[in-house]
């Protein structure tokens, strides 16, 4: 009887030994294979981040045309357009940036790839989410939005003023003397400036 008694305490202490450590084997595979999958998940190819951009400001602008149709025809008279999106883009899980998007300048047809980032905690591109389409009707400031970028300080909104509630601006922020900026959000239009705070530049990574 005690031989059965000292083997059955044998075989006790050898199960609560190797509990731990199945335990402990298969918490290492998991994490091994959580590890091997993050490794072979690679970053969206230049080729894919731009695809993923003009789709994004394809859909925005058809939105934006939908919600606002004077709009169209304010950009057909324009030098140049942008759009921007801080949502609703798979690229924004890699990277640093906040915001992607696109320069069209109408003369020439060529892209320009840029970025935008939030440059105040609590304010800006982390307030909401938006999709901005910026609208230059002079070549000069097509120009220089592009080479020397744009940047709102935390009072953007004191120096923005709505457009008009009639007429092609309709629905329009004005920025400046020669730019004009649509927003949009989940709500619809949005004729406060969400954007303040933030900074925008030349993506040198899709250029």
């Amino acid at each position: 009887m005690r031989r059965q008694s000292k083997s059955k305490q044998i075989t006790s202490i050898g199960r609560l030994r190797w509990r731990p450590m199945a335990v402990f084997l298969i918490l290492a595979f998991g994490i091994g294979i959580g590890v091997s999958g993050t490794a072979l998940a690679k970053e969206p190819s230049k080729q894919e981040q731009q695809a993923e951009i003009r789709k994004m400001a394809k859909e925005t602008l058809a939105r934006l045309y939908k919600e606002q149709p004077a709009a169209k025809k304010v950009i057909s008279k324009s030098a140049g357009y942008a759009v921007f999106s801080n949502f609703g883009m798979k690229i924004f899980f890699f990277g640093s940036g906040t915001g992607k998007g696109l320069v069209i300048d109408k003369a020439t047809k060529k892209e320009t790839f840029m970025k935008m980032i939030e440059g105040q905690v609590g304010l800006g591109l982390g307030a909401k989410k938006f999709r901005q389409v910026w609208v230059f009707k002079s070549k000069k400031a097509l120009n220089d939005f592009i080479n020397s970028g744009w940047e709102f300080g935390g009072q953007g909104t004191a120096a923005a003023k709505t457009g008009e509630k009639g007429g092609d601006m309709a629905g329009a922020i004005s920025v400046d003397v020669d730019i004009a900026l649509y927003q949009l959000t989940d709500d619809g239009l949005e004729l406060a400036l969400t954007g303040k705070g933030t900074k925008y530049y030349k993506d040198d990574d899709l250029n």
